[in-house]
């Protein structure tokens, strides 16, 4: 299933995306249609995560009843007609983000030297998450070296600490998109990354959260990032240095992870910093990325 979070008559609500990406299916209306039930449907996305299994399910007989029922097929509405926001517009944590999880990046931004023995790990903060088709601020006057980065994101569905790597995969709720943005002469002056992770509107995400058991095999995606049309970034990510299932085993070590947490599992080569020169974003830039059996986020850059 394809699990959206859209703006629509001005109310902010979780939906379901059609196969074909083009409609979609307010939930709460939807159940409350069909049976009168539309209390059982959380206003968040965060609380349709937190029903885990039972509430997918009752959401797949939604589906159902949408798809079959000439009364269902009604509730459709055209995915234009709505504002598309980020799947979790508000995070309640910071984002996790692995940093440097394939070689060739790595190599790119540093050298053979600079491929890592041990997980990398950074944070995003909620300010700074936009949707699908939002722009991205570009941030005049505080950075001039605005970069790209193409993401595969984890979203976790159910609460677990000291998770074993055998049984990681069984607190993944779905998959989405995330573009890492990264000011990189704010992270080379500070000598870290979170001020230059965190200018508000650069954690793009969406356009929707793909339940884990319709992607399948997340460590075997394409995954292709363009700028105006240019590819830079193509790639796949059975590349990654660090599995799905050994990201989400590290982090949980002393840690514990939550339903509605996300995890961006680092990009491949081909970032703006990585050419000679360097190919920097700029006002009007539009940015692409298409994952496998999750879709295309597309932002550009604020003029």
């Amino acid at each position: 299933m394809k699990l959206a979070t859209v703006l629509h008559n001005e109310e902010t609500i979780p939906v379901l995306v059609n196969k074909d990406g083009q409609s979609f299916l307010p939930l709460k209306a939807a159940a409350e249609k069909r049976s009168g039930e539309g209390d059982r449907i959380p206003d968040t996305m965060v609380g349709i995560i937190h029903g885990g299994e039972p509430l997918k399910e009752y959401i797949q007989n939604l589906l159902d009843w949408a798809s079959e029922d000439r009364e269902g097929q009604s509730m459709w509405i055209p995915l234009e007609d709505a504002k598309r926001l980020a799947p979790i517009p508000r995070p309640l944590k910071n984002v996790f983000c692995v940093g440097k999880n394939y070689a060739d990046h790595a190599i790119e931004m540093g050298g053979p030297e600079d491929i890592p023995e041990h997980i990398m790990v950074f944070t995003k903060p909620p300010t700074a998450v936009v949707g699908d088709r939002e722009e991205v601020p570009a941030h005049r006057g505080v950075t001039e070296q605005l970069d790209y980065e193409g993401e595969l994101a984890i979203i976790i569905g159910k609460a677990g600490k000291a998770i074993s790597k055998k049984e990681a995969l069984d607190y993944v709720y779905g998959y989405t998109i995330v573009n890492d943005i990264t000011a990189r002469d704010l992270q080379k002056r500070h000598k870290q990354f979170f001020i230059g992770k965190s200018l508000d509107g650069t954690c793009p995400m969406g356009p929707w959260i793909v339940t884990a058991d319709e992607v399948g095999d997340a460590g075997n995606l394409n995954i292709r990032t363009t700028v105006n049309g240019e590819v830079r970034q193509d790639s796949n990510t059975s590349h990654f240095i660090f599995s799905i299932e050994q990201i989400i085993a590290d982090l949980s070590k002393g840690m514990t992870l939550e339903p509605g947490d996300i995890i961006a599992t680092g990009t491949p080569a081909g970032v703006g910093k990585g050419f000679n020169p360097p190919k920097f974003l700029s006002p009007g830039d539009t940015i692409e990325i298409e994952i496998e059996k999750i879709g295309v986020l597309r932002n550009t850059i604020s003029e």
